[in-house]
């Protein structure tokens, strides 16, 4: 059953990891973030008319409606005077929404590190500690892009909310597919964090488990287990020599001084 739930730990965390790096690199390369149609109000039949409608990603505009149909540009367009905007909040709108790009960038950079270390470590489990920093990568991916997204809807709110109210015009803005992709990723990306600590923690307490005693490791203590201790002790040898008693270095001086041939006797004069 240990082993079905790790399988299972390492299957969720890959998915996870491999959709919330898809939707998040989906959504920073396109240009469906913020919609917005803007225009005026007939009085004569209560009718709208369209004079300006596009679409924004965090690296390009696009219009769709109005005197720029059809036409793409950067998201620095505002440097350009010959681009028309219908009005000024609309062109601050666009530019608010810049300061929250380095985010994405930074979560997409992140979720794709913490992508390679889960697969390294799911090919190499005996390395339990990758399982762990995977997980922290995929949260902080996950983190940087939510304030990402939170910058980019306050930015956008202030600007709404300085708007003039005027009768005669109206103003509508929506978020795309790409912002939902963005959020979505979010999601997925902490769901792989989450599970990339949890197998970690899984996989340290087995090696815990199937990890021999301490005890085991302990030194015979008889005169006969020197060799022993090598294989059980491999630290502690060659085994420390001990000390000997004072009978031991007494017999050893008595034996040396009996094979010690006593000098021949000097011969007397005649």
């Amino acid at each position: 059953m240990s082993s079905f739930s790790t399988r299972a730990l390492t299957l969720l965390s890959s998915v996870l990891g491999a959709c919330g790096l898809l939707l998040v690199g989906v959504a920073v390369s396109t240009d469906y973030w913020l919609l917005m149609e803007e225009g005026i109000v007939l009085q004569q039949n209560q009718t709208t008319e369209v004079k300006m409608a596009l679409h924004s990603g965090l690296w390009r505009v696009c219009f769709v409606a109005g005197p720029e149909k059809g036409r793409c540009v950067a998201s620095e367009y505002f440097i350009e005077p010959e681009i028309e905007i219908t009005t000024e909040n609309t062109a601050n709108i666009l530019k608010m929404v810049r300061t929250a790009t380095p985010f994405p960038m930074v979560s997409l950079l992140f979720v794709f590190t913490a992508f390679v270390i889960s697969n390294i470590g799911h090919i190499r489990p005996q390395r339990t500690i990758l399982a762990f920093v995977s997980g922290i990568f995929f949260i902080l991916s996950g983190l940087s892009l939510v304030v990402g997204l939170v910058l980019y809807i306050s930015s956008i709110n202030d600007e709404v909310m300085n708007r003039p109210r005027e009768p005669e015009q109206f103003f509508h803005y929506h978020y795309g597919w790409s912002f939902a992709f963005a959020a979505s990723s979010f999601l997925l990306k902490e769901g792989a964090g989450v599970m990339s600590v949890y197998l970690f923690m899984k996989r340290y307490a087995e090696e815990e488990m199937y990890r021999p005693h301490p005890a085991l490791y302990r030194p015979r203590l008889s005169e006969c287990s020197d060799y022993s201790g090598q294989y059980l002790h491999p630290d502690s040898w060659p085994p420390p020599q001990r000390g000997r008693s004072g009978s031991e270095v007494s017999s050893d001086i008595s034996i040396q001084l009996n094979q010690t041939p006593l000098p021949p006797l000097p011969k007397s004069a005649p």
